[in-house]
């Protein structure tokens, strides 16, 4: 099966449930959660912000809604949440939580876990205009299509990272991102 017909049934019966490594051996210490919000509906969606341009970190970048976990939050799932409704005023009880891909290790010095979670298609957005410029929303279909990521080796300080480059629209969607919606496009198994 490819992704160009991709319902949410389809989807959840392809995604396999994840927990966050104990072990996980990346560099960075520091905990931060992202939550990839897929909105429910029959072509399913794929919910992305668009950062601040006056951020002093990532300004201008497209991201998923999330950040450091704080000392008040119980676990990453629910940084992850709490996040979302801070920047994009996702009720954390209207997010279904379906599981967890495996923590990235990023420039900034965190370990950050995404977190996969189903939204109601009928939420009122509303982006917070410290940190957000724009709320958009990408098929998820179109976002599973491993040939739409373009590989760009990066030589920083000696070593050698990879980061992946794409488009939708006008929106340029890259480094972590990118990486995270191509690493859940390898979990569910889609190969177009």
């Amino acid at each position: 099966m490819d992704a160009h017909n991709l319902t949410l049934d389809d989807f959840l019966s392809r995604f396999q449930l994840l927990r966050p490594q104990a072990n996980h051996t990346g560099l960075n210490t520091r905990q931060a959660a992202v939550l990839i919000p897929i909105v429910r509906r029959t072509q399913p969606g794929l919910l992305l912000t668009k950062r601040s341009s006056h951020l002093r970190k990532h300004a201008g970048q497209v991201a998923f809604p999330g950040g450091a976990v704080d000392a008040s939050d119980a676990s990453l799932i629910a940084a992850a949440l709490r996040e979302a409704q801070e920047e994009v005023a996702i009720p954390p009880e209207r997010v279904e939580v379906i599981g967890v891909l495996p923590p990235v290790d990023s420039v900034t010095g965190f370990q950050v876990t995404p977190v996969v979670g189903i939204i109601p298609p009928d939420l009122p957005y509303h982006a917070s205009e410290d940190e957000v410029a724009a709320v958009f929303e990408m098929p998820l279909a179109e976002a599973l299509r491993l040939g739409r990521y373009h590989p760009l080796d990066i030589h920083r300080r000696g070593n050698s990272h990879r980061v992946w480059l794409s488009w939708y629209q006008h929106y340029f969607v890259w480094g972590m991102t990118a990486g995270i919606i191509r690493e859940l496009a390898l979990q569910v198994g889609f190969k177009s």
